[in-house]
């Protein structure tokens, strides 16, 4: 129903944020409601839901934060709560790298989050959250990622390894240190 809300934050609460629109106070849950600071004018992209029990619109600061939160709730056995306790680390690359390498230990740390909630979410999202066309690499990187995605190694793969390596030098010892990590 609605796509985003643009206004001014009126009110900040642990759970939630106000936002003015012309007048009108949309009280939206957040992941991370201390992001936003009062009276700024802010985009809150939202996701209106709706159930026999509840009529709640959620707010992300990103559309991709949204999107994984409307991939989240559609998992079987996570809800709302669930998602958002997932979205409040704020780390969207590192959830999509857990669930695409399997990582039920990194799943299981969110609050409300066991072992079973999980692996379904691994069972249900796992292939469907990175495409070709979607870049997981900072710009900055993307010329050690070009040559070892050449060299046959998985996005995944090329992500973890980027956060293990200093990025301090050149392309060539970057890519050196790399490869001796992958060759582990």
């Amino acid at each position: 129903m609605f796509a985003y809300v643009k206004g001014v934050v009126t009110l900040i609460r642990p759970s939630y944020i106000v936002v003015d629109v012309s007048g009108v106070g949309y009280l939206i849950l957040t992941p991370n409601s201390y992001y936003y600071k009062l009276n700024d004018e802010v985009t809150v992209y939202t996701h209106h839901y709706v159930r026999e029990d509840i009529n709640a619109l959620y707010g992300f600061i990103s559309l991709d934060s949204k999107d994984l939160f409307v991939r989240l709730i559609g998992v079987s056995g996570i809800g709302p709560k669930s998602a958002l306790s997932i979205l409040a680390s704020d780390q969207i690359d590192e959830i999509i790298l857990a669930i695409e390498a399997s990582d039920v230990k990194y799943l299981t740390k969110f609050p409300g989050i066991g072992p079973k909630s999980a692996q379904q979410i691994i069972l249900d999202l796992k292939g469907k959250l990175v495409t070709d066309d979607q870049e997981l690499i900072p710009s900055q990187e993307s010329d050690v990622s070009q040559a070892l995605s050449a060299l046959g190694y998985s996005k995944v793969e090329i992500k973890k390894v980027l956060k293990k390596i200093n990025l301090d030098q050149s392309v060539e010892l970057m890519i050196r240190e790399a490869l001796k990590l992958l060759m582990k």
